[in-house]
């Protein structure tokens, strides 16, 4: 690459958008990377275009912000799918966007494998309620779930996932066998043991273990905490298993071939850093990473001139703007060189150098200032495509399997369906196209 170019080099393999959508055997695609770098807007853009190019998409976000409603035109996403209008259907596909709501889809599950006996008295109980709305893990983890039952059904061919705005690239990966351990594991087993062994034994051993895990709970809510959590476990005896089960198949349902994983960066030192450290995870967990999606990089339209050509122009402009400026202040003050080299001076009838000002046109002095500082910002944003191209290299340099993609940055804010179209536009842009 020369020194002005601002796209991937011809040896880097280029992301194939519309080919990754179009693939019927492409069931599950999952935007993932740090945030604010673009993955509900890049979830929203992929689910338009998949959706206008016949495939039937619901969109599912985990991140609480309304962008996804906002830009789709939809008034309230929730825990149940809705209907996208406004989007093209003559290919025969359609698009439905939700938002996960972390304990509606816990409560669905409680409902769904127990009987209402059973399923009340687990809705009803107070551990309960506090471990569906916040325990560590389990928004994560209810994502997954909503992503099982999204892909067991039949209604939807793809599905696309807006993972949480976590800061741990590992979050995602984790949650699910995290919350399974948890709640399939010697905690949950130490918890059971006093209802098995009964007696003021029992509830000896249950004190002892609840007063090394819980801590100040246990002072500020004494025993009716303990009651509460022995409550629970004997409600969710019969689902432990359940949860661990479905954490592996979720696991492996990531795994598959029908599972795309897209990381999503912008063209700054720590998200691609983040995106290098999620592209090594996946490798290592055996995910199947489709590629980079690199947001909002800078382009010019004259590249060639370079930053260092271009100060250097607006330098000599300036300095020939100020000689000019200084010659145009000798001559509205009169003071200029006539005939025989005498100076003279305005007569008496002249009209004021701020009147004179006013009648005539810009002089070349001021369109040369204007050409400078034109200079200048084309001189600054060539400094940020050096700077984006730089940071970009160091990713592929590291990572040259990895399939790129670049999309070009709008003037402004995504809001409506016509903005997700220009983003999925940018994103399935042919290498030949981007580099024009």
């Amino acid at each position: 690459m020369t020194a002005d170019d601002t796209t991937l080099d011809a040896s880097a393999p280029w992301l194939e958008v519309d080919a990754l959508l179009d693939d019927p055997r492409t069931r599950i695609v999952v935007c993932c990377g740090s945030g604010g770098v673009g993955k509900t807007t890049t979830a929203a853009a992929l689910g338009v275009r998949a959706a206008e190019r016949g495939r039937k998409v619901v969109v599912l976000t985990i991140d609480p912000a309304r962008r996804l409603a906002q830009s789709m035109g939809i008034s309230e996403l929730d825990n149940v799918p809705r209907q996208v209008k406004g989007v093209d259907e003559t290919a025969g596909g359609g698009l439905h966007a939700m938002m996960l709501d972390m304990k509606r889809t816990f409560d669905e599950i409680v409902e769904g494998h127990a009987d209402a006996e059973r399923a009340r008295a687990i809705l009803e109980n107070p551990f309960y309620q506090s471990l569906s709305a916040g325990f560590a893990g389990t928004q994560e983890y209810m994502a997954m779930e909503k992503l099982g039952q999204l892909r067991a059904g039949d209604s939807w061919d793809l599905i696309i996932v807006d993972t949480p705005p976590s800061r741990s690239a590992l979050d995602f990966l984790d949650a699910p066998k995290r919350l399974g351990s948890f709640l399939d594991g010697k905690f949950i087993r130490v918890l059971m043991a006093p209802a098995k062994v009964g007696g003021r034994a029992g509830m000896k051993f249950l004190n002892v273990g609840m007063s090394m895990m819980t801590g100040t709970l246990s002072k500020l809510m004494g025993g009716q905490l303990l009651r509460d959590v022995q409550t629970f476990v004997a409600a969710m005896d019969t689902m432990f298993g359940g949860f661990r089960t479905r954490a592996d198949a979720t696991y492996r349902l990531l795994q598959a071939p029908g599972t795309a994983f897209l990381v999503v960066a912008a063209p700054e030192r720590d998200a691609l850093r983040e995106a290098a450290y999620f592209v090594e995870r996946l490798a290592a967990e055996q995910m199947p990473l489709a590629g980079l999606v690199l947001n909002r990089v800078h382009g010019s339209g004259a590249a060639q001139l370079s930053a260092e050509r271009a100060l250097a122009a607006a330098e000599a402009l300036t300095e020939r703007a100020a000689e000019e400026t200084c010659a145009e202040n000798l001559e509205s003050a009169g003071i200029v060189d006539h005939h025989n080299g005498k100076a003279d001076s305005g007569t008496a009838g002249s009209l004021s150098p701020a009147a004179t000002a006013e009648q005539e046109p810009p002089t070349s002095a001021s369109a040369a200032h204007l050409a400078a500082r034109l200079l200048r910002l084309h001189a600054e944003r060539m400094q940020v495509l050096a700077r984006e191209r730089r940071t970009r290299d160091r990713f592929t340099a590291l990572h040259p399997e990895v399939p790129v993609t670049e999309v070009a940055a709008l003037p402004g804010d995504v809001h409506d369906l016509a903005g997700l179209r220009a983003i999925g536009d940018r994103l399935a842009l042919g290498r030949a196209e981007a580099d024009r």
